[in-house]
């Protein structure tokens, strides 16, 4: 059966709430052939331990390294070419100024504190510094405050747990922490600055160095659907295409954030798979074509 001659194919699907999501969810981009049922969960990062441990959604937004570690462990996703959230970096590891000043190279020795360990956006950015400052990810003692959303994954030796009760926000406050990563919203807190000077200009020439725009969030899908449905899950696709140009103008810097299709997003994923590896968050690297399978890696 395809879905040329079938009633609507009802979808489970879990995605944040951005301006290339909002017409699928108002339904202003829509396909007779596909249903969806929306679970709003925020932040988006509160679906995807269900969606990795339970398949608790058809279809679900997951942080790339999230996915690949899924991978590294057989879970039954397969990733479509899609990015629900990409965005530099730089700006992300902050430091409170009222107890002195910190740049990338006094991080040696210091404590930074990150969500978890496997958090995207802390990976990126342990990537940049050790690649671009020349400070190794081992050289830093890392605090986190949750495990990974894949259920098997250890943290490596000399990741520390923070204390029950202690928060980011507290330990940076006190003096506990030296630096923290945060995700999408940053505290608003005028003593918080990026250890990375200038972090709009570093991440604008780092992005003429390597032409690559971080991806944080992808969207993955159940790989029975992808089995049994292929093509539901090319019909999928072609919504996420169009609510995109249904979605509010380009960026002014005329980067595309949010790419679709393989090759579109191939080098950020070759680079997030390098830093994985070095950061021994998957253990083995995977080839960009292993993250997708015969249905999407077409697209």
């Amino acid at each position: 059966m395809t879905i040329l001659d079938a009633s609507p194919t009802r979808l489970k699907i879990s995605l944040g709430n951005y301006p290339h999501t909002a017409p699928l969810k108002a339904g202003s981009v829509r396909s007779p052939h596909l249903a969806f049922e929306f679970t709003d969960l925020h932040p988006a990062h509160l679906a995807f331990k269900p969606m990795v441990r339970e398949l608790r959604f058809d279809v679900s937004e997951m942080a790339i390294v999230t996915y690949l570690q899924a991978k590294a462990f057989g879970k039954p996703l397969v990733l479509l070419p899609v990015v629900m959230l990409g965005r530099f970096q730089h700006h992300c590891m902050l430091y409170n100024s009222a107890r002195g000043t910190i740049g990338p190279a006094d991080l040696r020795g210091r404590r930074v504190g990150v969500r978890a360990y496997t958090q995207t956006t802390g990976a990126w950015l342990r990537g940049i510094l050790a690649r671009d400052y020349g400070v190794a990810s081992d050289s830093v003692r890392w605090v986190t405050f949750e495990d990974a959303h894949v259920a098997e994954y250890r943290d490596p030796p000399g990741v520390e747990r923070a204390a029950a009760g202690k928060t980011l926000d507290g330990m940076l406050d006190t003096g506990e922490i030296d630096a923290a990563i945060y995700g999408a919203e940053l505290p608003d807190d005028p003593r918080l600055k990026s250890v990375i000077p200038d972090p709009q200009a570093a991440a604008e020439a780092w992005h003429r160095k390597y032409g690559v725009v971080p991806i944080n969030h992808m969207v993955v899908v159940c790989e029975r659907l992808t089995k049994s449905r292929p093509d539901v899950v090319r019909e999928l696709y072609d919504l996420f295409v169009r609510a995109k140009r249904a979605a509010a103008p380009a960026e002014p810097s005329g980067i595309d954030f949010h790419p679709t299709g393989v090759a579109a997003c191939r080098p950020a994923l070759a680079m997030i798979i390098d830093y994985a590896v070095e950061q021994r968050l998957i253990p083995r690297r995977f080839t960009v074509d292993e993250l997708f399978d015969e249905t999407t890696g077409t697209l």
